[in-house]
Order: structure tokens, then C-alpha cells, then sequence
């Protein structure tokens, strides 16, 4: 089993910064992937990013490329989400997930396991 917690969601105007820090424990050295996704009010939960553990290979929406970096920590058991030149759109619920299966996937159902959430709100 992995354990995830988000931390460092809050609220900024538009054009502002955050960074989301995702800290895992558990099995993490069974952990293949992990990703961020987001949900709106009243929308479905949506793929943000992902990143191999290894840290070779990412992938973004379009709306966030050149915005949005995903990197990791091995070492801390840490991914991060730094967030630049945010958007009111931007605005959701943001979760860390992980997995233990093979292939970098965009689909809530290519991760197994799920933090709590971390509210971040972008004002104009």
C-alpha cells in the first residue's frame, strides 16, 4: 500500500505561483508512476501531468504546457507541481495518485492509489 498527501494548495490572483508537493510512504519502491489530476465544481476529475519515477519521461495537457512542471525527489519520496502564470481556470481540487502498473497513463483508472486533495484557487 502507498499513502499520498498533497500540501501547499491555497488561493492567488491570476498571473501568481504555487507549488504542490505530493509526499508518499508506504511501498513507495513499487511505485511506477505518479501523476496530478484536477476537478472543478461540478466537472469530471481531469489528467494534469504524470512523471515516470524515474523522471525520463512526463506528460501534460495542453492547457498547462509552459506553465505547469512536474518533477520528483526520489530521495524525499516527493513529486511537486510548480505552477506558474495561473489561471482562474485553473482553479480545482488538485490530487496526487500513483501506481504500481507499468505505462504512463492520462486515465484515473491507470492509478491506484489517491491523496486527499489540495484546494487551489486562482482570482482575477
Amino acid at each position: 500500500q502507498v499513502q499520498l498527501v498533497e500540501f501547499g494548495g491555497g488561493s492567488v490572483q491570476a498571473g501568481g505561483s504555487l507549488r504542490l508537493s505530493c509526499s508518499a510512504s508506504g511501498r513507495t519502491f513499487r511505485i511506477n508512476h505518479m501523476a496530478w489530476f484536477r476537478q472543478a465544481p461540478g466537472k469530471d476529475r481531469e489528467f494534469v501531468t504524470a512523471i515516470t519515477w524515474s523522471g525520463d519521461s512526463t506528460l501534460y495537457i495542453d492547457s498547462v504546457k509552459g506553465r505547469f512542471t512536474i518533477s520528483r525527489d526520489n530521495a524525499k519520496s516527493i513529486v511537486y507541481l510548480q505552477m506558474n502564470s495561473l489561471k482562474p481556470e485553473d482553479t480545482a481540487v488538485y490530487y496526487c495518485a500513483a501506481t504500481f502498473q507499468g505505462g504512463l497513463g492520462r486515465r484515473t483508472w491507470d492509478y491506484d492509489y489517491w491523496g486527499q486533495g489540495t484546494q487551489v484557487t486562482v482570482s482575477s
